[in-house]
């Protein structure tokens, strides 16, 4: 089913609300040779922007596979701008493989001629918002098409970032017509450093705005005597994000969801097998919805 699936949705370009796996390079030549069923592919953008070898694998897979595009380059939280070289880069590898999403970060990694290898967190203000709708629009103005955007995980808060996140990346979407890619990862990490109320953070998000969702690992770090979760992406999905997972369907519905993995890569059978437990709990929110009109009928006789 999910192979006939990606296939299907391949032709269009459309990324199903399915479950999905990133794509790294160690596993390009495998899953080249086996067509897993999985039902779509997300990977970071900056990897292909050289041409050559990279992009033409990436192309030969887009054959088979549906594709989303990841940034972590754009900078989005700038005050300087938008760097409009890099995002051609963006734009020339979206032409080259038709992806059916792309996304960034809600993050700033540069400030005029200094690049920093992080994605940096933004004090949630008015000018801030004012800085990442003139970049958002710039963006999807140039790739002429809307583009998704992640919520961030976050370690420290500052002393002034009056706009709650939620409500920060609601109004994002209202101003730019931008979707979310809610990652629930981040979510968690960021409620259990700081304390938030991850239902009440779910709530405040538009149903209607969240196209995709990443779920991955994290790791737990005590300093000074204090917990710290740290995003790493470098183990299983933990009990508590698959928990928070079920509540975002319940409130989101059906929509794609990736399993994220970057740091001690896994078996590509490791990662398959995530993405099928997402697809189970997908499914199984589809019967759900789907025995609710039943339910109704046979409530009213």
């Amino acid at each position: 089913m999910a192979a006939a699936l990606a296939q299907s949705s391949a032709r269009r370009g459309r990324v199903p609300a399915a479950a999905g796996i990133g794509l790294r390079f160690p596993h390009q030549s495998q899953l080249l040779q086996q067509l897993p069923a999985v039902a779509w592919l997300e990977v970071h953008t900056e990897n292909y922007m050289g041409g050559g070898a990279a992009i033409a694998a990436l192309a030969g897979i887009r054959q088979h596979y549906p594709l989303s595009l990841h940034g972590v380059g754009l900078s989005l939280g700038s005050a300087e701008g938008i760097d409009l070289v890099h995002l051609r880069q963006v734009a020339e590898v979206a032409e080259r493989v038709a992806p059916g999403l792309i996304s960034e970060h809600l993050s700033w990694s540069q400030a005029g001629t200094t690049w920093l290898p992080d994605l940096l967190p933004l004090p949630m203000t008015e000018e801030s918002l004012a800085v990442v709708c003139r970049n958002v629009d710039c963006t999807q103005a140039l790739l002429r098409r809307a583009i998704l955007l992640e919520n961030p995980s976050s370690y420290l808060r500052f002393a002034h970032s009056p706009i709650p996140e939620a409500e920060f990346l609601a109004e994002v979407c209202r101003r730019t017509g931008c979707g979310l890619l809610l990652d629930l990862n981040n979510l968690q990490v960021s409620a259990m450093n700081h304390g938030w109320d991850t239902a009440a953070y779910l709530q405040a998000l538009p149903t209607e705005a969240v196209g995709e969702m990443h779920l991955a690992g994290h790791s737990v770090v005590e300093i000074d005597g204090h917990t710290l979760r740290i995003d790493d992406h470098g183990s299983p999905v933990p009990p508590e994000v698959w928990a928070l997972y079920r509540q975002a369907l319940q409130r989101f519905g059906r929509v794609p969801t990736l399993i994220e993995w970057d740091t001690d890569l896994p078996p590509l059978a490791t990662l398959l097998a995530e993405a099928d437990k997402a697809q189970h709990l997908l499914d199984h929110h589809a019967s759900l919805i789907a025995a609710q009109p039943a339910r109704t009928a046979a409530a009213v006789l």
